[in-house]
């Protein structure tokens, strides 16, 4: 008796479905690329319930006759591919010939399409793969397809859908992504009969990044060019000062094609080194242009995976070109003044607008304000150890002891109220006991080095400390150690951010431990969230970037347990709750960092870096041969 048998065609077609429709939007990106590969200008995209119920796309392309509608839907139908050699310089969007076969046997389909200057259109109803109804009927030039109940006769992937606003959200975005790759395509996308996006259609790239990624991204865009003999290289990519919380918000294309390349997304960022904060990733919208035959996409059913003949030109070619625009960038601008600017600036009026450090500028201000009887020139000394700031600057946070100059007036000429003497020495000498007294034993704050590190004496050892990353450890362990619920502030103005469809899915699914953390975000419109409550730690201007470094760390799914998610939150909240590399700080929270790392309390950081270096006396002493 025989073991193996072979498959109804309709079960295979099921089994073939699960490849290329994973999900509503699967069918989506199907359907719009059938749309462009017809010569469409003008594409509609309509769905409902997160598009499991209902999808409809129309465009104006060149149609089909009734006897191509007749055979579409069978598996391995195809337009766009005759022999092998076809395999070899694949130029269209489709070619498999699976995705209407695949499509119809896992719900119920109806086409209506008239091909262009025919009397008639036609009418072809599909049930589970079959033809169950065709007729003509009138109807515009060009293709319609609706799609409903998808999963119908597959309970088991039906139950596998996520909410309908996850599902709804990977529909606008696989949309998105073929609208943005075809910007001489106009296309509208409507969601339960509100417009979401519209794209003009004018075949200018920027025009498409504008309407689809908002004002704010295209903004923060600079434009890029760059090409070979072989291939060519345009797009946007941001301006440093833009950095996202993730890679979200990176497109690429190739020929026209939306790709998913770690290749492309390697180049762009190693373009970015030493000019992106650590932490933040680029946004880019990349279209990469180069002959059919030089990149493979008959590499996965879904066709967002390609393969290059030869990768290191691409990657070349990518990385001199982003390299390039953000060297441009850098360049200074070149001001121009108008004629009248120009002699405003040019009368001599007085050398009290000359450039001068800020004390002698305070003190030349009090002098020429004061009676001419009470004047007195300012007296200049060299900075001490007694110096304080002026009262304007103590408003600014500032290390243990600040070295810049100082003015000071004779204790005799009382015209310079604003200009105190030094205190004594036995007051100093108190004000230091007594910031000694809180310190921990044996530890004693210098100062700040480059605005990164602490100085700090611990016996005979000399230690520097990364304060960002011991703060932050010192968050993180109060955070996850404390049993209720982290305390919040809630918002006077809400924050609006605006997702993309990935992180939208990530907040909805973790809604409930974003919660928990502090955080309270709701939907705001369609695509939008409003953010009303943060963490008391976080400072609200953190509040849109804290979530989207959530949303990259929480991207691994089903993979990330409960309590690896929650601590990748609480890293998130700690780091930006910490103090700052690069500001000055008060000396009071540079000894309570200290004293922590000192007790042995603190030794990594979060994410298992060190966050403290020692150096002996011993060692010092060797280094200046003091000792051999």
């Amino acid at each position: 008796m025989t073991r193996i048998n072979i498959l109804p065609p309709l079960v295979a077609d099921m089994i073939a479905a699960g490849e290329v429709v994973e999900r509503p939007a699967s069918v989506i990106k199907e359907l719009m690329e059938n749309s462009f590969d017809a010569g469409a200008k003008k594409v509609t995209v309509e769905f409902k319930s997160g598009g499991a119920t209902y999808i409809k796309i129309s465009d104006d392309g060149c149609g089909m006759s009734p006897e191509d509608a007749g055979i579409a839907f069978t598996r391995h139908a195809t337009s766009k591919l005759h022999d092998e050699k076809g395999l070899e310089a694949i130029g269209t969007m489709g070619f498999r010939g699976e995705a209407l076969a695949a499509i119809a046997a896992v719900s119920h389909i109806e086409l209506i399409t008239r091909e262009k200057g025919a009397p008639e259109g036609v009418r072809v109803t599909v049930r589970a793969g079959d033809i169950v109804d065709m007729s003509p009927c009138g109807c515009p030039e060009g293709t319609t397809m609706i799609v409903r109940d998808i999963f119908h006769n597959t309970p088991a992937r039906l139950k596998f859908l996520k909410s309908d606003r996850s599902e709804a959200s990977a529909c606008i975005a696989a949309a998105m992504h073929c609208s943005l790759g075809r910007p001489e395509v106009s296309v509208r996308l409507k969601r339960d009969g509100e417009e979401v996006f519209f794209t003009p259609g004018d075949g200018r790239e920027e025009s498409a990044v504008y309407a689809l990624l908002g004002r704010e991204t295209a903004h923060g865009m600079l434009p890029v060019s760059g090409k070979t003999e072989a291939m060519s290289v345009t797009g946007f990519t941001s301006s440093p000062a833009f950095g996202r919380g993730n890679r979200a918000n990176q497109h690429f294309y190739c020929n026209g094609r939306y790709i998913k390349s770690v290749l492309l997304q390697a180049a762009v960022e190693q373009a970015y080194k030493n000019t992106l904060l650590t932490g933040k990733f680029p946004s880019c919208v990349l279209y990469l242009e180069l002959s059919r035959g030089a990149v493979d996409v008959n590499v996965h059913p879904a066709k967002t995976e390609v393969k290059f003949s030869d990768e290191k030109k691409v990657f070349d070619l990518v990385y001199q070109t982003v390299r390039a625009c953000l060297e441009a960038e850098r360049k200074p601008l070149e001001i121009r003044l108008s004629e009248g600017t120009k002699k405003a600036v040019s009368e001599p009026k007085s050398d009290f607008f000359r450039s001068m450090p800020a004390e002698e500028y305070r003190a030349k201000a009090v002098f020429q304000n004061a009676a001419p009887e009470r004047r007195a020139a300012p007296v200049f000394r060299a900075p001490t150890e007694y110096d304080r700031p002026l009262p304007a600057e103590r408003e600014k946070p500032a290390a243990a002891v600040n070295f810049a100059p100082k003015v000071s007036a004779s204790p005799k000429n009382d015209a310079f109220p604003a200009f105190s003497p030094p205190p004594a020495r036995e007051n100093v000498e108190k004000a230091v006991e007594n910031v000694e007294k809180i310190s921990a034993p044996a530890c004693r704050v210098i100062g700040e080095a480059l605005d990164t590190y602490i100085i700090a004496e611990i016996d005979d050892e000399l230690m520097l400390i990364d304060k960002h990353a011991a703060h932050e450890r010192m968050i993180f362990d109060r955070l996850k150690t404390q049993e209720r619920q982290i305390m919040s502030q809630t918002l006077l103005a809400p924050v609006i951010i605006r997702p993309t469809a990935e992180d939208a899915e990530i907040m909805d699914k973790n809604s409930a431990l974003l919660d928990e953390m502090g955080f309270e975000v709701e939907p705001f419109g369609q695509s939008s969230y409003a953010v009303r409550a943060v963490p008391d730690d976080v400072d609200v201007s953190e509040a849109a970037s804290a979530l989207e470094e959530i949303c990259e760390k929480l991207r691994g799914g089903d993979k990330v347990s409960a309590e690896s998610a929650r601590d990748e939150i609480l890293h998130t909240v700690a780091c930006k709750a910490a103090i700052k590399a690069g500001r000055r700080h008060d000396i009071s929270e540079l000894e309570r960092v200290a004293c922590a790392v000192a007790s042995g309390e603190v030794r990594y950081c979060p994410h298992g870096r060190p966050v403290s270096a020692r150096l002996t006396k011993k060692q010092l002493d060797k280094f200046f041969s003091r000792i051999v």
